[in-house]
């Protein structure tokens, strides 16, 4: 059997390009991130993720997930550039984004905020009415892709994230079809479905459903981002099964001021002969001495579809 190399990479908060504020910003909530923005500016370095992509890339990864937060405003000049960005990147085929809730920061003119990421967010495209669908979902090579997006306008000082009714029915009806019950089922959102993980303020608002979903249906694995930390947990699956729940910091960040350092994640799932399944994890980013991408752990995260003890 083969081995699918999923690399996982998180809020990157690109660099806002020249003009990317402007004065109607002045009465948004773009002005609160503006604000931020010039501290942020200071641990969110493009050369760190310079550093970060070439790394990835040089591990030539069957597929990379990004989970959110590639702008800061979500303004129109932000997406363009993302959408350069992610072209640099690899093939559309070979990427796939869950937006974030930076994102979504406010109401966009015409409601279509992602439509440049179109090809990044699934192989659906634009529905009826010219919007993007979520969930939408990928296979490739024995491994299913549920791309979800709770990424949505919240008010000031928020960030939560919310999936909604819609989204939800449409995940109960995928995540129950044959068709995806013998592939390994990844789950991608911004925000962690993990009780606890972030703030209240911070927090995916209708994660119960979503867990209940996941208690009644399963999946193998959910990838997250949204909390800038290296998290391991899990989620409880059908039958009293864990379903392994990974986190993984910016992929720009410097690690000052107690934040982690810029990191990605090689997620190794390796299918094997008898049925079973062993995920590995290969964990790689700034090295504290050398201030260079190196490899920093390696653990199992799955063995025999099941999470190795330690790994709770």
């Amino acid at each position: 059997m083969s081995i699918f190399r999923l690399a996982h990479l998180s809020d990157p908060h690109l660099p806002p390009p020249q003009g990317a504020f402007g004065w109607r910003d002045l009465l948004s909530k773009r002005l609160l991130s503006r604000i931020a923005w010039r501290r942020k500016h200071r641990e969110h370095r493009p050369e760190v993720l310079a550093a970060i992509v070439a790394d990835l890339k040089a591990h030539a990864p069957d597929h990379v997930a990004i989970t959110g937060d590639l702008t800061n405003y979500a303004a129109p000049a932000e997406y363009e550039a993302a959408r350069v960005w992610l072209e640099a990147l690899a093939p559309a085929r070979d990427v796939t984004v869950s937006p974030g809730n930076h994102d979504a920061l406010v109401e966009t003119k015409g409601g279509r905020p992602f439509a440049p990421w179109t090809p990044w967010l699934g192989d659906e495209g634009l529905g009826e009415g010219g919007d993007v669908a979520f969930p939408q979902v990928r296979v490739r090579d024995g491994v299913a892709l549920f791309n979800l997006c709770s990424a949505v306008p919240t008010a000031p000082h928020l960030a939560t994230g919310r999936l909604g009714k819609a989204q939800l029915e449409r995940l109960d009806a995928l995540l129950a079809d044959p068709a995806y019950r013998d592939l390994f089922r990844v789950l991608l959102i911004h925000h962690p479905p993990v009780p606890g993980a972030v703030a209240k303020r911070k927090a995916l608002e209708d994660q119960d459903a979503l867990r209940a979903l996941l208690a009644r249906h399963g999946a193998d694995l959910v990838l997250h981002g949204h909390a800038h930390e290296a998290m391991v947990a899990t989620a409880p699956g059908p039958d009293g099964a864990m379903i392994p729940v990974l986190g993984v910091p910016s992929a720009s960040a410097m690690g000052e001021r107690g934040h982690p350092a810029a990191r990605w994640h090689g997620v190794e799932i390796d299918r094997q002969a008898d049925g079973g399944v062993e995920v590995r994890v290969v964990a790689r980013g700034l090295d504290p001495k050398t201030g260079r991408p190196a490899e920093l752990s390696r653990y199992v995260l799955l063995q025999a579809g099941r999470p190795p003890a330690g790994h709770a």
